[in-house]
C-alpha cells in the first residue's frame, strides 16, 4: 500500500466516524462537567471507538459467511443506510441537548461511541473493507488506519473545547455538512459497486 493511498484511507475512515457531529454531541455532554472529567471521558470514548470498530473489521467476513449475505447485496444495504446518515447531516439545523444523548452516568460506549460515532453506516462500511481485504498484509495496513482514524477522533474530543473555541458554532455545523456531503458521495459509490456486482 502506497502513503498516499494509506493517507487517504485514514481521512475516509475518521470522515466516516463523523468527527464533527460528535464533537458537537461531546460538548453538549460533558456541558457542567470539569477539564479533568471532559478528558477522561473522552479518553474512554476514543478506547471505546477503536475497539468496536476493529472487532467489526476483523469479523465482517465471518458475519458474511455464517449469514448467508452476499458482499452485493450488503453493499448495496449499507449505502443506502450511509447516504441516510450523510443527509441526516446536511440537514441538521442544530445541536442536540445534552439530556437527549445522556444515558446513565458514563455515556462513553453508549451512546457516543455506539451508535454516535459507530453508527449504521460506518458499521457497514467497515464490513464490507473486512470482507475485501485479501491479503494478511492489508489487513494490518487497514488496521493500523482504523487504529489513527479513531485516535485522531478521541484526540478532537479529548481537546474538544479548544477545537470548538476556535471553530466557534457555526464552523462546526459547516463542518458537519461537508462530512455529510462527503458520506452521500461515498454512499452512493458503494452502492454503484454492488450494482456492478450484480449485473456480472
Amino acid at each position: 500500500m502506497s502513503i498516499s493511498t494509506f493517507i487517504g484511507l485514514i481521512v475516509k475512515l475518521f470522515l466516516l466516524l463523523t468527527p464533527f457531529f460528535i464533537l458537537s454531541l461531546f460538548i453538549a455532554t460533558t456541558e457542567g462537567m470539569d477539564t479533568k472529567q471532559r478528558k477522561k471521558l473522552a479518553f474512554r470514548v476514543g478506547c471505546a471507538v477503536t475497539v468496536i470498530s476493529l472487532i467489526i473489521f476483523l469479523f465482517g467476513e465471518l458475519i458474511f459467511k455464517y449469514l448467508g449475505i452476499t458482499l452485493e447485496a450488503f453493499r448495496i444495504g449499507c449505502g443506502l443506510v450511509l447516504m441516510l446518515s450523510g443527509i441526516d447531516l446536511v440537514r441538521d439545523s442544530g445541536t442536540p441537548k445534552a439530556r437527549e444523548i445522556t444515558d446513565g452516568d458514563d455515556p462513553a460506549v453508549v451512546p457516543l461511541a455506539l451508535p454516535c460515532t459507530v453508527g449504521p453506516g460506518t458499521i457497514g462500511t467497515l464490513l464490507v473493507m473486512g470482507s475485501e481485504v485479501t491479503g494478511k498484509s492489508q489487513r494490518i495496513w487497514d488496521c493500523v488506519a482504523i487504529v489513527i482514524a479513531c485516535a485522531g477522533v478521541g484526540l478532537m474530543l479529548y481537546f474538544s473545547h479548544g477545537v470548538a473555541n476556535a471553530l466557534k458554532t457555526r464552523g462546526v455545523k459547516i463542518l458537519s455538512k461537508l462530512t455529510g456531503m462527503y458520506l452521500v458521495a461515498l454512499a452512493a459509490q458503494i452502492m454503484a459497486d454492488g450494482i456492478r456486482g450484480f449485473l456480472k
